[in-house]
């Protein structure tokens, strides 16, 4: 069994393939973290806690004489405010009129084999052959009829434990919550590492490692989504940790909304790690029978370095968070119009576009912003999602019939969630957009966002969604989303904590989300916020693919691809090739450099057809062959970082490797270049060491490539890149 309680330490123990994890009930039914690491025994390692008798660190009522116990330096499990805690909590709530504190105690548990759900929300599901249980522990309050259960649910062949928590109140009087977080993790041992994904649009999920000092280490959003700036997924690890050795634990929070991860070393060097909804503005509000979820956080922990923790947990996400029939289905290539045309098309123009596409052999034609309403530029039309026919020529389901008829399957872009204040449905319902009564709105992009903790809202936008895909034959959807959210307030009910509608958006947004994959189960939906604005694992729930950056440029997105690879699946990276000069930062690459950094995710183009030299468009049709070719590698190979960005200037290499170790890939691009330059040398990972593999037609052992390497080609230009496909042949 992966859970087991043993009565007579009161200790819940959770074993996974490569971890424990356990919790104590104490003699004051206070709920003790004791232990989080390498798999071991069922021991009670409460005795590495340690009493003493420290200044200015308070006692519970019943233990006022015992100035040893205090919870301000004792390991816990679900931290609250008002109860001599003085690090930073996992829950602040109280009654509405009283002050905003708790004294949670063991109430009661249960064990269940499964996995428990969130109704509204994201979360791991146990898949067809999962050994998984459910280890739900209840908590309750001293003086008032609040209760907390805390959720775990423990996938131990695939070395994850999800966590969540479910705010009830019993009693009479409301209850206000300030801020419930998803989960806490308090390590008693110091020197620890954090690793984080900072960004910026254009620039998402660069990888920045520091060492945790005294004090909040914070990692955040307010922005209403996970956003450019900063990503819901930490690592904590050992100083010295690398990719194949060392003690390391990723947190990732599956939110799409406004977030926070707080880090703690305090005054005795323990660390206290906190995850979930950001408290700023947050406030909800639970009348008598009433609760609240917190979304769902998963946690895994290897003591073998990043490369074996991120592949478990992409594996994790990809069978067991990921619904999309496309996850086991080869997803098309494709073409996006955007940077060929941006708002300056005809339907004339995306057929020729779609006809070069079938001719270097791609699967589909994406038509991007500017098909509906008044929509010429970015400042009108959100909101009118009928069809431009004028601007196109034709009805939509006409271009789509000439499309198909190419041999390509379409695609359409749609923002749902925004709207513009020169359109039909702010004319007719002002009072949908998010605006503050008596001051000017906020915009970004030059638009205004629904509010989707209306009902109406939902609801119109379900049946405008409903409405397109009735009238063309539709395969695909990008839905973006093209601004942070600021100034909330809904008009819907102004008496309503405001505090409550950040929230109630992300569900508003989940429902409409639930709604398309429920109904429309065959079509394969791309994610988006201004590229990688709004790339987390809530979204993986709903889509099985996100557009990773704005930023097409093959140089910048080594970048990117590295940091995203810590936290999700490669195969929901979308990359494409695009035109050069970049768009975004001017810079030039070979056509091959491009194509090769793009087939880290689900390949596509991203540039107009009808402007590739001869040359560049034999160079797709060789570049489609190989992804075609090699498709099950490059979407279900383990990926293994050979160098990173950020330390390497010569030179970035990965690799694919099949489960089996039957075939594997190794990509290079070279980001710089020297005169008489030294030989450059990479190892591969994840071969069979007794195994033998051909490369360019000579015999090499998974052994002699793991450990002697192979010499990398010289680069003969700027930018230039190698790719070498292996096969196991003994």
């Amino acid at each position: 069994m992966a859970i087991r309680f043993d009565s007579k330490s009161k200790t819940f123990t959770m074993h996974t393939s490569k971890s424990t994890y356990q919790i104590k009930i104490d003699d004051q039914n206070v709920l003790l973290h004791t232990y989080f690491g390498s798999r071991t025994d069922e021991s009670d390692f409460s005795y590495r806690i340690v009493p003493d008798d420290h200044g200015f660190c308070s006692q519970p009522a019943e233990n006022a004489w015992d100035r040893t116990y205090s919870l301000d330096f004792y390991p816990q499990e679900y931290s609250v405010h008002g109860n001599g805690d003085f690090r930073i909590k996992a829950l602040r709530a109280g009654l509405s009129d009283g002050v905003p504190a708790l004294d949670l105690r063991y109430d009661s548990h249960r064990i269940t084999d499964g996995k428990y759900g969130l109704p509204g929300l994201p979360a791991f599901f146990a898949g067809k052959d999962d050994s998984v249980q459910t280890l739900e522990i209840i908590l309750k309050d001293l003086y008032e009829e609040v209760y907390v259960s805390l959720l775990y649910g423990v996938f131990e062949e695939k070395n994850i434990i999800t966590r969540a928590a479910i705010i009830e109140n019993r009693g009479e009087n409301p209850l206000k919550i300030r801020r419930a977080m998803s989960m806490e993790l308090d390590f008693m041992d110091g020197e620890k590492e954090l690793i984080s994904f900072p960004g910026k649009h254009t620039g998402e999920r660069q990888f920045d490692r520091r060492t945790l000092h005294h004090g909040i280490t914070e990692i955040s959003s307010t922005r209403g989504t996970s956003s450019h700036q900063q990503n819901p997924v930490v690592i904590i690890c050992d100083k010295g940790t690398t990719e194949s050795y060392g003690a390391c634990c990723a947190i990732s929070l599956l939110y799409s909304g406004s977030f926070q991860i707080q880090a703690e070393m305090d005054q005795f060097d323990s660390v206290r790690i906190v995850c979930g909804i950001n408290d700023d503005e947050f406030r909800w509000i639970l009348a008598k029978g009433e609760s609240f979820a917190t979304p769902e956080t998963v946690i895994s922990y290897t003591d073998n370095g990043f490369s074996d923790l991120t592949n478990g947990l992409q594996d994790a996400m990809w069978s067991n968070l990921i619904r999309s029939v496309w996850k086991n289905r080869k997803r098309p290539t494709l073409v996006n119009n955007w940077e060929a045309t941006y708002f300056n098309f005809t339907g004339e123009k995306l057929l020729q576009i779609a006809s070069q596409a079938a001719e270097i052999g791609l699967d589909m034609l994406v038509l991007d912003d500017g098909w509906f309403g008044k929509r010429d530029d970015d400042n009108s039309g959100l909101g009118d999602w009928g069809v431009n026919e004028k601007k196109l020529g034709c009805t939509l389901k006409e271009l789509v019939d000439q499309v198909n008829r190419l041999g390509l399957k379409f695609g359409i872009w749609i923002e749902p969630e925004m709207i513009s204040e020169d359109s039909d449905l702010y004319r007719e319902h002002p009072e949908w957009a998010m605006v503050i009564p008596g001051r000017d709105p906020i915009r970004g992009r030059n638009q205004l966002i629904l509010d989707l903790s209306r009902a109406e809202v939902i609801e119109y936008m379900k049946q405008a969604i409903d409405r397109l895909l009735s009238i063309a034959h539709i395969e695909y959807i990008k839905w973006d989303m093209n601004r942070s959210v600021d100034n909330v307030f809904s008009a819907a009910n102004p008496h309503l904590s405001q505090g409550a509608v950040r929230h109630k958006y992300v569900l508003g947004l989940y429902d409409v989300m639930e709604h398309v994959v429920t109904n429309y189960p065959e079509i394969l939906i791309e994610g988006c916020s201004g590229g990688g604005g709004r790339y987390d694992a809530g979204m993986l729930y709903y889509v099985p693919q996100i557009w990773c950056s704005d930023n097409t440029d093959a140089i910048e997105r080594l970048r990117i691809h590295y940091g995203t690879s810590f936290g999700y699946p490669m195969s929901t990276v979308s990359a494409h090739v695009s035109v050069c000069p970049n768009h975004q930062n001017g810079r030039t690459t070979p056509f091959k450099t491009r194509g090769i950094c793009a087939m880290q995710g689900s390949f596509g183009y991203e540039l107009d057809l009808g402007k590739m030299t001869e040359e560049e468009m034999e160079e797709a049709r060789e570049q489609i062959a190989l992804y075609n070719k090699h498709y099950e590698l490059f979407q279900r190979g383990d990926y293994y970082r050979l160098t990173s960005p950020m330390d390497n200037h010569d030179f970035t290499a990965w690799s694919y490797v099949l489960p089996d170790g039957s075939k594997a890939s190794l990509s290079v691009v070279y980001t710089d270049l020297h005169a008489n330059p030294k030989p450059l040398r990479v190892k591969w990972k994840g071969l069979v060491k007794d195994g033998v593999y051909d490369l360019d037609g000579k015999e090499y052992t998974g052994t002699a490539l793991m450990q002697g390497g192979i010499v990398l080609p010289k680069p003969q230009c700027n930018y230039d890149s190698y790719m070498a496909v292996i096969e196991r042949i003994k």
